[in-house]
């Protein structure tokens, strides 16, 4: 194996078979490591056979014996993620999660915000203890956020995880590294924690919060939307029975934008004379 190559706990690595034995493969993990075993219960099967030399890409844990195991089965969230992660049991010294491999994740009670509850799922961060060397979880993900300013503009298009109510709207974590804020008046649809979802930015404040949307805002978002709406009206017979007197629900449950980018779009087709504005709702003129 090219010993300049990092292995890394709680991630995935690409190593080569060394040898098969009965009860699975045992790869090479380098002089410091050894071998590392690949269980024959932890083998995705692919289209071509495994054999020495070949390499796998694999995600390293400890097991319950504290051995450095690999398996071909991706986790639900590796080391340096933040997650929202379902409890599978508590006992005496915190909690435990299901996150992908046997060995449940350690949420140590210091490192709970409140005591966590066996079928409850909650937003955890993933790395590795100083101290033991052992693959936990927090749910205090604030001490885990990047701090520097953020290096978005507005209209970048970011991936959020949602993470909390507020009295404002719904905290978020940003590509998996920032704080923003989802205003309530930018949410058109039923949305709760552990959701992951595209996302736009708003601004950055002078003091490096995020503000997000749900859509990209601007005149391309207006003209992105006003094709989509007259394709969807040449599709479903020349007319729809939503106009610019619909609720914005029901706006967003069928085209997922809001009612403003909405009513701009019936207003830039309307003026290109390519659709009626009717007391049933838009219709599709016979120059569309």
């Amino acid at each position: 194996m090219d010993g300049t190559q990092e292995i890394q706990l709680g991630k995935m690595n690409e190593l080569p078979i060394v040898k098969e034995v009965e009860f699975g493969y045992y790869l090479d993990g380098g002089e410091l490591l050894g071998e590392i075993l690949l269980p024959r219960g932890e083998i995705v099967e692919g289209e071509s056979p495994l054999q020495t030399g070949t390499k796998l890409m694999v995600f390293l844990y400890l097991d319950y014996e504290e051995r450095l195991v690999a398996t071909m089965k991706k986790p639900l969230a590796m080391v340096g993620d933040f997650a929202f992660l379902e409890v599978s049991w508590v006992n005496n010294f915190g909690a435990f999660l299901h996150w992908g491999p046997q060995k449940d994740l350690f949420v140590p009670f210091r490192e709970q915000k409140k005591k966590m509850q066996k079928g409850q799922s909650y937003i955890v961060h993933l790395h590795i203890d100083e101290e033991t060397y052992r693959i936990v979880a927090s749910a205090k993900v604030d001490r885990y956020l990047h701090t520097d300013f953020p290096p978005y503009h507005p209209g970048d298009e970011v991936q959020i995880l949602i993470w909390q109510k507020t009295e404002l709207g719904l905290k978020a974590i940003v590509d998996n590294r920032y704080c923003g804020l989802l205003y309530d008046n930018q949410v058109f649809r039923h949305i709760k924690t552990g959701d992951c979802m595209k996302a736009y930015i708003q601004q950055i404040r002078e003091d490096g919060k995020i503000d997000l949307s749900l859509q990209p805002s601007g005149q391309k978002a207006v003209a992105d939307f006003s094709n989509v709406l007259l394709q969807h009206l040449k599709e479903n017979g020349g007319s729809t029975p939503l106009g610019d007197k619909s609720a914005a629900e029901e706006i967003y449950a069928l085209f997922g934008v809001s009612k403003k980018v909405f009513k701009k779009a019936i207003g830039d087709l309307y003026k290109k004379r390519l659709i009626l504005i009717t007391p049933q709702g838009l219709r599709l003129t016979t120059e569309a």
